[in-house]
């Protein structure tokens, strides 16, 4: 989750795009097909054994509608059976990468009944398999990289970012959980940073990014074109060779002095803590002292947060740590539709409110301070639900592209 421009050229030679059903077909005939640029929320091209995946959604940052999770899995499941499909290079259109879920989508859904729970299914579906993708993928990221829409980014063989490229997972403030598979990669950082991050929604800059592990390359902005290029004549998915193409562009990063990762030792003293009550007043403590005042604004941010999104989050990240990607994503669907449900508040739908609907920046959180959420109901939205209603991960081999919605109990 986590919070629609420039249209591409289309290259008639060798090319595809889709239709609004999602079939692949020439860019020859789709062209003319073309009249509102919203239609296109993903273009797909074909070129010789390269495919290239643009979100096109740019005067919306590039979220992720239903729309787009659709035709993200149809492309790569295709791209994957096909043979001559080596290298997947997938970018933003504008100035965004993507900025995320489409959180007016799940507002507008709000009173009715499981109204976001396909594209959900669908989302946590795409994460596993972009995860363990048989082809060899690049991120091409030159801006904001947020909550879902880092899910297209962090997992890639190569995830290539600039001086322009903004992450965060934000969602704990609006009364939600790190989801698409963060619960499994943040707890997975070093130290307590992935708390920190998920916590506080604290932004990275590329530098940071390729420090702390999210991405594996920094390219100047000015030169992700020419790389681009390279990477299309290239025309091959050899890891070694991807590698040395891409090291061709890329720069040894340097971490500013005031870089958060510099903080490392504070940041494992606070949010190693057992509860977010202990995590803030201790993180608290160190804002006292002399040279911290960074943490200041961090910790305002901090205690404007949901505190019912803040629990489920901590929760959320330490049981990541000893779960596997497939049972983080299962746990993360159990929560985004007990969340989405209210099963326990309805802090989502009131965050979002103050975010996007009417942006006073002024959500009134049900309950609004940590003491009065109840720890019996925060075990509520984390209960399994029957194994018929569960996400379905398929793991083996020969039913790897199986589990789809449409083959679902909530489908059926």
């Amino acid at each position: 989750m986590a919070s629609k421009e420039g249209r591409r050229a289309f290259i008639t030679h060798k090319h595809s795009t889709t239709t609004k059903s999602g079939k692949v077909v020439p860019a020859s005939q789709m062209a003319k097909e073309v009249v509102n640029p919203d239609e296109l929320v993903v273009v797909g091209e074909e070129l010789d054994h390269v495919r290239i995946i643009t979100l096109n959604r740019p005067r919306h940052l590039n979220v992720i509608s239903s729309k787009v999770v659709s035709l993200l899995a149809k492309y790569l499941e295709l791209w994957e059976r096909d043979e001559q499909a080596q290298l997947i290079l997938i970018k933003g259109a504008g100035r965004a990468f993507s900025a995320g879920g489409d959180l007016k989508m799940f507002y507008e859904g709000r009173k009715s009944k499981d109204s976001c729970l396909e594209v959900v299914y669908r989302m946590y579906s795409l994460c596993y398999h972009i995860h363990t993708y048989k082809k060899t993928q690049v991120a091409l990221v030159q801006g904001i990289s947020m909550g879902g829409g880092a899910s297209l980014m962090v997992p890639m063989k190569f995830s290539v970012v600039t001086e322009k490229t903004v992450f965060a997972t934000p969602e704990a403030s609006i009364g939600f959980h790190v989801d698409c598979g963060f619960s499994y990669m943040l707890s997975h950082l070093p130290g307590h940073l992935g708390e920190y991050l998920a916590l506080t929604g604290a932004r990275l800059n590329g530098k940071e990014l390729v420090v702390a592990g999210l991405a594996t390359h920094f390219v100047p902005l000015e030169k992700l074109p020419e790389l681009e290029k390279r990477l299309i004549s290239l025309n091959v998915g050899d890891e070694n060779a991807v590698k040395a193409t891409i090291e061709e562009f890329s720069l040894h990063v340097q971490l500013d002095e005031d870089s958060i990762l510099n903080k490392k030792q504070i940041i494992d003293e606070c949010f190693s803590k057992d509860t977010v009550a202990d995590i803030i007043k201790s993180f608290e403590v160190e804002a006292s002292k002399e040279g911290n005042e960074w943490i200041g604004p961090v910790l305002k941010g901090l205690k404007r947060s949901s505190p019912t999104g803040l629990k489920i989050t901590l929760r959320s990240i330490r049981e990541g740590r000893k779960q596997t990607l497939a049972e983080s994503l299962k746990k993360e669907f159990r929560l985004t539709m007990n969340i989405l449900r209210t099963t326990i508040s309805a802090d989502v739908y009131e965050g979002i409110r103050a975010l996007t609907i009417d942006k006073d920046n002024a959500p009134k959180w049900d309950p609004p301070i940590l003491d009065q959420v109840d720890d019996e109901k925060i075990d509520l939205v984390f209960q399994p639900f029957t194994e018929d209603l569960e996400l379905k991960v398929p793991e083996q081999e020969d039913c790897r592209w199986d589990g789809k919605y449409e083959n679902s109990a909530y489908a059926k």
